[in-house]
């Protein structure tokens, strides 16, 4: 299944922290029932591309919508075609790597 990271910058806003932007974020993806994790720099969500296409237009436009006067979204894919994968497989070995 593949994998989105996405990252939004809110510019022009009242307040140097975004945090409110990604508890925003985390609201919509937890409201398509879309696997995730959050990181200190990105968030990773999980589903299928259309899904992921979908949730990541939406995060955009909410943080265009709630008081940024730009939004800067950057975005990568992870789609692996010869075996499936999933963010929690991922995490796991790399961990089982490191032992």
């Amino acid at each position: 299944m593949p994998l989105l990271e996405i990252s939004v910058v809110p510019v022009g806003t009242n307040s140097p922290s975004f945090s409110s932007y990604v508890a925003d974020a985390v609201r919509l993806i937890e409201q398509k029932g879309l696997a995730y994790q959050i990181t200190p720099t990105a968030t990773v969500i999980e589903g299928d591309l259309n899904q992921l296409m979908e949730v990541a237009r939406e995060i955009h436009e909410n943080a265009i919508n709630n008081g940024s006067n730009r939004v800067i979204t950057n975005m990568s894919i992870d789609h692996r075609t010869d075996k499936n994968i999933d963010l929690h497989q991922q995490v796991n070995v790399v961990q089982q790597s490191l032992q």
